[in-house]
């Protein structure tokens, strides 16, 4: 990308460098599930890119299914109650489920998600984020595979979005603050 969109302050990760990512995670991901067939579970709308590209580069047999969540707070920047919006199409009972998000911050909605889908009996759950801001987690949570840790900026592109836009570039760009 020769131009960014305004308000864009830089690049955090470049295609060529999300690429390069995403081959290594889907290799993890392949080996860890090797024989089984995996049940990746997008959360929208934001995973939706990362999903789509994870899954082309996995050798592993998958299925796919979406869930969405709203959440809604007293406060702003504060915790608020997660619910399901849009559940999952398909029993998930004795499936090998990935959880397939964009990012995790505080852990509160992924924690919430995780009892959520476990009540459900899964054969096993796992998480895979795109990108990691560990220094914003309050609730401890598992991730067991992670593109990118990113430090505490509002970032877009990739399925990120700011007000819905942004979300169909090709790479992580910090937004302006």
């Amino acid at each position: 990308m020769s131009t960014l969109p305004p308000g864009v302050e830089r690049i955090l990760f470049t295609e060529e460098q999300i690429r390069e990512r995403l081959k290594e995670v889907a290799a993890e991901i392949d080996a860890r599930y090797q024989g089984r067939t995996l049940k990746l579970v997008a959360v929208l709308k934001g995973s939706v890119f990362f999903l789509t590209a994870l899954a082309r580069e996995l050798t592993v047999p998958v299925k796919v299914d979406f869930l969405a969540i709203s959440s809604f707070s007293s406060r702003a920047g504060a915790p608020g109650v997660v619910r399901i919006a849009k559940d999952l199409d398909d029993s998930i009972e004795g499936e090998d489920v990935l959880l397939v998000e964009d990012i995790v911050d505080t852990g509160f909605t992924l924690r919430y998600l995780l009892r959520t889908l476990a009540g459900r009996k899964p054969n096993s759950l796992g998480v895979c984020t795109f990108l990691d801001r560990t220094s914003k987690r309050i609730v401890q949570v598992p991730v067991d595979f992670r593109c990118f840790e990113i430090p505490d900026r509002f970032v877009i592109g990739f399925g990120l979005d700011y007000h819905q836009l942004y979300r169909n570039l090709n790479c992580v760009a910090v937004m302006k603050v």
